[in-house]
């Protein structure tokens, strides 16, 4: 997997080491915004933790268990998308994604998970897909729903957000759904 186009401003790639400055500037930049919802953003604080985490990415894709993309538009890093792992058994895998705050209102996360929907139905043969966004997260619940995802219900205290938990609506897909709305 070298690239992915989502549109002509816009592909996802796998993220590699010599973009751990990249993918830290942009953490960084707004990191306030990043940090409502994002339980690793005070862990990354320089360009070496970006590569821990590249590193672990890289890890991931090797052993065909998930792997992590950069989104890149218009040449610059705009945020990341990618699968938390593989439940190969039960052909089934979750969503994960952020976007930098000055990349927002461009419909980049929308376009880009329906694209890797596409990859993860059609080339991977997975039959269910999941995205959780904690409940006040409005911007980030909008993307399954308008996606076409089912709303199954709230998972209480999902998450550890550095003082509290956050409880997490949860969302999934199936293939036979994506069916039916492909050929509308």
């Amino acid at each position: 997997m070298n690239s992915i186009l989502v549109d002509e401003h816009t592909e996802l790639k796998l993220i590699h080491l010599n973009e751990a400055e990249k993918l830290y500037s942009l953490v960084d930049s707004c990191r306030p915004h990043l940090r409502k919802w994002l339980p690793w953003v005070d862990n990354t604080k320089s360009s070496n933790d970006t590569k821990g985490f590249i590193n672990f990415s890289m890890k991931q894709f090797e052993e065909d268990n998930g792997f992590q993309l950069g989104i890149w538009h218009r040449g610059a890093l705009a945020g990341m998308i990618g699968l938390h792992k593989i439940d190969w058994n039960n052909k089934a895998t979750s969503i994960g994604y952020w976007i930098g705050e000055q990349f927002e209102g461009k419909g980049l996360i929308s376009k880009s998970c329906l694209t890797l929907i596409h990859v993860i139905f059609q080339e991977l043969q997975l039959n269910r897909i999941e995205i959780r966004a904690a409940t006040e997260n409005k911007r980030s619940q909008a993307v399954p729903l308008r996606l076409g995802f089912t709303h199954e219900g709230t998972a209480r205290e999902a998450e550890w957000l550095y003082d509290h938990y956050v409880d997490h609506n949860v969302y999934s897909i199936l293939r036979n759904d994506y069916i039916k709305l492909s050929n509308r």
